[in-house]
């Protein structure tokens, strides 16, 4: 049995190697963000929100912005976030969060208290599970919770 401290020597490449272009599809890496949801969600934001929006999705909470949609559009690892740009928003009829689903609760509360963005904690009946209740920068609500691998 080997050591497994042990260092592998490897050989240099022959003199005449050439390496090649790797012509595969390149799948990208999915963002830590999931919504709970059937389908894409359509949420509405004030005009001028804009990178107040892009700083909250794509900095904060890990989305990545989908440029190829038209619009404010931020793509999470399953569905989609599409903002509709208002002068003046409606009013509420409902409070309906948008549900997320996170990697790590406690690292996405070190980065809400350095950005001096106000939430609140909340702890369910099940054992150990805990949800985070936010607005984002255009006042639609959130609940965050963290992905439980239960084996």
């Amino acid at each position: 049995m080997t050591d497994p401290d042990e260092k592998i020597n490897l050989e240099p490449p022959p003199a005449d190697f050439e390496p090649t272009e790797d012509k595969r599809p390149r799948v990208e890496v999915p963002p830590p963000v999931s919504i709970e949801a059937v389908d894409d969600c359509s949420l509405l934001a004030q005009a001028g929100l804009e990178r107040e929006l892009d700083d909250f999705y794509v900095d904060l909470l890990k989305f990545d912005r989908d440029g190829t949609q038209g619009g404010i559009v931020f793509r999470a690892d399953n569905f989609r976030v599409r903002f509709s740009i208002v002068e003046v928003p409606p009013p509420r009829t409902d409070y309906r969060p948008l549900m997320l689903t996170i990697p790590s609760l406690n690292e996405l509360i070190e980065r809400l208290r350095e950005a001096e963005i106000e939430f609140q904690s909340v702890r369910l009946i099940a054992l150990g599970m805990q949800r985070l209740l936010l607005a984002d920068p255009a006042g639609n609500p959130l609940e965050i919770s963290e992905k439980r691998i239960v084996i």
